[in-house]
């Protein structure tokens, strides 16, 4: 690993932390508080789907772009994806999910750590930010849930 790479990993961790800090902390009752009413109606259980399968999705993503691929589809719908996803998942506990999510960043994690800062520079599709290096899919990870957290720390205030 390289220093690039080595921070890239260190913010992942800390964002799984402290995602997992305040999921973790909720009460029964407000997994099912209203987060979102646009585009979707998404409680914060919901939220906890997207997190899931957009963290899954993307390191598959990331995979195909270190390996030389595209990555994501051009005409990739991602609201389509949330959706489908949301669906997909309803049948999920949110300490299931919660757990899943765990699950599923460490396997980012361990990827990510794999990776040599060379590797950071492949650039590929993302899907709802278009053609971007590697480096900022995985600044991408970190951002996309800091954001929701934020709103949804907002939400419990």
């Amino acid at each position: 690993m390289g220093k690039r790479v080595d921070d890239l990993v260190a913010r992942l961790t800390k964002g799984a932390g402290k995602t997992t800090q305040i999921l973790g902390g909720l009460r029964d009752d407000q997994w099912q508080m209203a987060l979102y009413t646009e585009p979707l109606a998404w409680t914060v259980r919901d939220l906890a789907a997207h997190f899931l399968s957009a963290e899954v999705a993307l390191l598959r993503v990331m995979q195909d772009v270190a390996s030389g691929g595209p990555g994501a589809p051009e005409d990739f719908n991602y609201d389509g994806f949330n959706s489908d996803e949301q669906t997909r998942l309803a049948g999920l506990p949110p300490r299931r999910l919660l757990a899943d999510l765990v699950e599923a960043r460490a396997a980012t994690i361990a990827w990510v750590s794999n990776l040599n800062d060379s590797d950071l520079d492949r650039c590929g599709r993302h899907p709802a930010l278009g053609d971007i290096t590697l480096e900022s899919f995985i600044n991408a990870i970190y951002g996309h849930q800091l954001m929701h957290m934020r709103d949804l720390q907002r939400l419990l205030a």
